[in-house]
């Protein structure tokens, strides 16, 4: 039934391959079916002026695509003078994302930035941007307590991101871009490893969905996270 020929609730391939770049703290290139995704950390001693003096530190994305991720050149962000709006969004669920498995206290003043360029896109960037930039991080943490500037772990949990929609009125796990293009309802769903919700979005892409297929969808996407939280682990190892 799908076009992958994927069972219902089969994830694409996942694999992660860390330290990928030579100069940034944490790096690890992340790919989830033809949905490759760079993932850079950078640890900077410096938070944004809201939380300066606070003793918190701060985790932040940035997310973008390079011109031929996809089926035509699209025209670099850069050379347009501003972000379109769809980044902007996913930048912020990723940043927010990845911050809801930190204790900011225990990070301490300072600021580690993610990069997530999309290298290749096939449906599900932001999910591989949010689970390949918590590898990313964690190797930025690691540095810092091997040079002993955090005493305490500040990860939590590890934070990974899958998505589950309803095609051809199944409800499926993680859409590559021929489903995710005509599914009928899409969702992204960010969890932690330790099983608690940290964002659901979802919506209609032309059919309604019930309770009970919500349920199933949720189901999916624990299994499916559950699927890349060990990924992760067996790429930091």
């Amino acid at each position: 039934m799908r076009p992958s020929g994927r069972n219902l609730d089969e994830m694409r391939d996942v694999s992660i391959e860390t330290g990928v770049t030579k100069h940034a703290e944490g790096s690890c290139m992340i790919r989830v079916g033809d949905t490759h995704v760079l993932c850079t950390a950078t640890i900077e001693d410096r938070v944004p002026p809201f939380i300066k003096g606070s003793g918190l530190g701060w985790v932040t994305a940035e997310y973008g695509m390079l011109p031929r991720s996809t089926t035509s050149r699209m025209r670099r962000e850069a050379t347009a003078g501003k972000q379109g709006g769809r980044t902007v969004e996913i930048q912020r669920l990723i940043g927010r994302s990845l911050r809801a498995g930190v204790d900011r206290v225990a990070l301490g003043e300072r600021q580690i930035t993610v990069d997530c360029d999309v290298i290749q896109a096939d449906g599900g960037t932001r999910c591989a941007s949010i689970t390949g930039g918590w590898v990313a991080l964690r190797m930025a943490v690691n540095a810092l307590m091997k040079a002993g500037d955090v005493i305490s772990d500040p990860l939590v949990s590890p934070v990974a991101a899958v998505s589950c929609g309803m095609y051809a009125g199944q409800p499926v796990l993680d859409l590559d871009y021929a489903e995710d293009s005509e599914a009928g309802v899409d969702g992204n769903f960010i969890l932690r490893g330790d099983g608690r919700l940290i964002e659901v979005q979802m919506s209609a892409e032309g059919a309604t969905f019930s309770r009970s297929e919500l349920d199933r969808l949720v189901e999916l996407a624990e299994k499916g996270v559950g699927e890349l939280v060990a990924a992760q682990q067996a790429a930091l190892a």
